[in-house]
């Protein structure tokens, strides 16, 4: 008995020295902590899969994207009475895609509405990606996500894609600038794993990423007629002050007076006929997060109120960027020019 078991010891022994010769072997250059699932060593010839690295999951910018991408969708699909908590275990059925993909575009999908199977996942997974594509490709975005990335639950692939719905149909979030991450690249060739450390950019700067969403008349108006730009600000100045002059308050610079979201609640209650209670908002903000809820609160008011949700996010009108500030102006005058 006790020969047996020293030649079972033995055989282990062999086996996994072998095992370890043959990883050496398929897995060269390999990062420091990244896994080599089983089925990577299963893979095709000249098959290729992309995972994250880890040390770049617990990059706080990335996690602060997660977080804003995750509060967005929530946002969104409240009414759906949908909950995400986390992207990869949510997102790759296609159900919460397809969701929120009808939500942005008004569009309804031709898809089944609960789907248990991984065929019938990936089929609706197919037809979401088909639509989100032909909308986006025409806008000159690259292509980072597939059905077998997403459904595979890679969180690189989802979140590209999420990022630029977002920035497509101009979320109002503000996206964290500069996000990068790291990724393994797993590749096969003549039957070796060969493994490489890729750096992806997920997001850039806010500029660049504004630069995406296409351009309105008041980037024409202060690009090329500058000169015409006092006359619309005019106009906007005698609309407000026709309504805020009624609490003996009065405007002046539009950017300025604006950024903290006060007069722009106490503009919509005026609009729409009634007192906003003081609880609601802060009446003299101090911090940046306090003017930011003042104008998302304003926000709100006007979606109460029958207009759109702006597509002007409250942080660029609390930083004080006159496009956004003139855009949600522009948006009350023109519902509300003939109120009295």
């Amino acid at each position: 008995m006790a020969g047996l078991l020293c030649g079972t010891k033995r055989k282990k022994q062999v086996s996994d020295l072998h095992e370890e010769g043959k990883n050496a072997i398929n897995a060269p250059m390999l990062p420091t902590g990244t896994d080599i699932h089983p089925e990577d060593t299963l893979m095709e010839e000249n098959a290729e899969r992309i995972m994250l690295d880890p040390t770049s999951r617990e990059n706080l910018k990335f996690k602060d994207l997660l977080k804003v991408l995750i509060d967005w969708i929530n946002s969104e699909l409240e009414e759906e009475r949908i909950i995400v908590k986390d992207l990869e275990e949510d997102c790759y059925d296609g159900q919460v895609l397809q969701k929120l993909f009808e939500k942005l575009s008004g569009r309804k999908l031709n898809v089944a509405e609960v789907t248990q199977s991984e065929i019938g996942q990936k089929q609706k997974l197919q037809t979401v990606l088909e639509a989100v594509n032909e909308l986006l490709r025409p806008h000159g975005w690259t292509i980072e996500w597939s059905v077998d990335s997403i459904h595979s639950k890679n969180l690189v692939a989802i979140v590209y894609l999420l990022v630029a719905l977002a920035m497509h149909f101009q979320a109002p979030i503000r996206l964290p600038e500069h996000v990068s991450v790291q990724v393994v690249v797993v590749k096969k060739r003549e039957g070796i794993l060969q493994t490489a450390l890729v750096t992806k950019e997920l997001t850039s700067t806010t500029e660049m990423m504004l630069g995406r969403f296409e351009r309105d008349a008041f980037d024409t108006l202060l690009d090329h007629a500058p000169d015409k730009l006092n006359v619309v600000k005019t106009s906007l100045i005698t609309f407000v002050n026709k309504h805020l002059n009624k609490l003996n308050l009065e405007v002046t610079e539009l950017e300025t007076q604006f950024a903290d979201g006060v007069y722009l609640v106490l503009l919509m209650g005026l609009l729409e006929d009634y007192f906003v209670p003081l609880y609601n908002f802060f009446l003299t903000p101090e911090s940046f997060e306090q003017k930011v809820h003042n104008v998302a609160f304003a926000f709100e008011l006007m979606q109460d109120g029958g207009l759109k949700k702006p597509k002007a996010r409250p942080e660029d009108v609390v930083n004080l960027n006159l496009k956004s500030t003139l855009r949600v102006l522009y948006n009350l005058f023109t519902n509300y020019k003939n109120s009295e």
